[in-house]
């Protein structure tokens, strides 16, 4: 378990610099939705090791919110509204 979460912390991190130094907007909204995946991931691993389902639940509820979040930016960028 150590290693995976090793492994997620040096990918939190690769994100964050592609968040911060991406060329173009849409490698940024792509690190945003990759960093919430990681953090998904995260919850995981802390709901095995502590054998407690409240990060499930947050797991979850982050994934939901990344997902809508995703798709906001996306339209945001294409110029288009909320509505359409």
């Amino acid at each position: 378990m150590t290693g995976c979460i090793v492994v997620l912390i040096i990918c939190c991190f690769m994100c964050l610099y592609r968040i911060a130094f991406g060329p173009t907007p849409s490698d940024r909204i792509v690190a945003n939705d990759i960093l919430g995946i990681i953090i998904v991931g995260f919850c995981g691993i802390f709901s095995a090791l502590s054998k407690q389902d409240l990060y499930m639940n947050i797991a979850l509820a982050w994934a939901l919110l990344s997902f809508i979040g995703s798709i906001a930016l996306s339209k945001f960028l294409e110029g288009r509204t909320y509505d359409d």
